[in-house]
């Protein structure tokens, strides 16, 4: 089929309906997991959309493939570039391998080894830099070798494919009252509500966020988009950039609302979605089940769907949680 253009500003759902249809005979469709039991300690029902079985562990396979497959051959003969904590890196380095081409990514020194690893192992050429460089870094790369720049979560071609995970999700589950999904820069969260706004107007969609990395609240609750907190304290590595431009329009002209988790909810999460559901979220998905704990006003009586965004982790978070 066609594929629809984007310009920078705007992600409709045409578009990630056309980004289903396009990536889907390389990703997975999820499943969308329940738990009696936890549903009656929360006091809602929760329908869990595991991306973290998702290739490369995360969502983030989503909106590369769908990023790399619409570049232009010219660009795909450049190669790619990102800046990445770990999952998006991973999903670029995927992406590149299946249309064959060249991948970089840079990563701060400090990332999970796991996910340098995860990275790695797809062939990718890997650049560190120094916490709060990447963006420079990156600059200064493409400045010099003149590869394809894939945003981690600015870029329309990966909103629409990440906006593909929640279309699934409706999919499948009937009569949802609300869909929350983490944000840090916000490329989930984004295409989640568009996805789910156009779709289901009336539904709410929330993000979670952790507490020591606020700035989406704060954009949102003032109207203003809001600098990053400069070196947070979290273990939510997935969720440490700050908000995106076109994201925080998005949210804010869909309505999002943002729920923060303190650091103790979000590893306690963690920890019951390993012990209830038997499968691994790393802390940046748990802080949907933490914010659903930490919020039940938010959620009392509702059917929730909720999206766990990866399960990429080396576990240093259970040592700390006691497990």
């Amino acid at each position: 089929m066609d594929q629809p253009a984007f310009d920078e500003l705007s992600v409709d759902l045409r578009q990630i309906r056309a980004a289903a249809q396009l990536i889907g005979p390389h990703v997975r469709r999820t499943p969308v997991l329940s738990c009696d039991r936890l549903d009656e300690d929360l006091g809602c029902r929760v329908f869990w959309k595991c991306e973290n079985l998702q290739q490369v562990g995360a969502f983030k396979a989503r909106g590369a493939l769908h990023a790399v497959l619409t570049l232009s051959g010219a660009e795909a003969a450049r190669g790619v570039i990102t800046h990445s904590s770990g999952n998006h890196g991973a999903a670029l380095a995927w992406a590149a391998t299946v249309r064959g081409i060249a991948c970089t990514v840079v990563m701060p020194e400090r990332t999970s080894p796991v996910k340098v690893d995860n990275v790695r192992s797809y062939g990718a050429e890997i650049v560190f830099c120094k916490r709060g460089e990447r963006e420079s870094t990156t600059a200064r790369i493409v400045e010099e070798r003149n590869p394809t720049l894939i945003h981690p979560f600015t870029d329309p071609r990966i909103i629409a494919g990440q906006g593909t995970a929640a279309l699934e999700l409706l999919d499948e589950v009937a009569d949802l009252d609300v869909v929350i999904a983490p944000v840090g820069g916000g490329g989930l969260l984004s295409g989640t509500a568009t996805t789910v706004k156009s779709m289901r107007p009336a539904m709410r969609v929330l993000g979670a966020e952790p507490e020591a990395a606020d700035d989406a609240y704060r954009s949102l609750t003032s109207g203003v988009l809001q600098p990053a907190v400069a070196e947070p304290e979290t273990w939510c590595d997935g969720l440490l950039t700050g908000l995106g431009e076109i994201n925080f329009r998005i949210l804010r002209a869909r309505g999002v609302e943002i729920l923060r988790v303190a650091e103790p909810a979000i590893l306690d999460a963690a920890a019951e979605i390993l012990h209830r559901l038997r499968i691994v979220a790393e802390p940046s998905a748990a802080t949907v089940l933490a914010a659903v704990r930490s919020h039940p006003d938010e959620f009392r009586g509702a059917r929730v769907g909720a999206i766990l965004s990866g399960g990429n982790t080396d576990f240093r978070w259970l040592r700390e949680h006691g497990g």
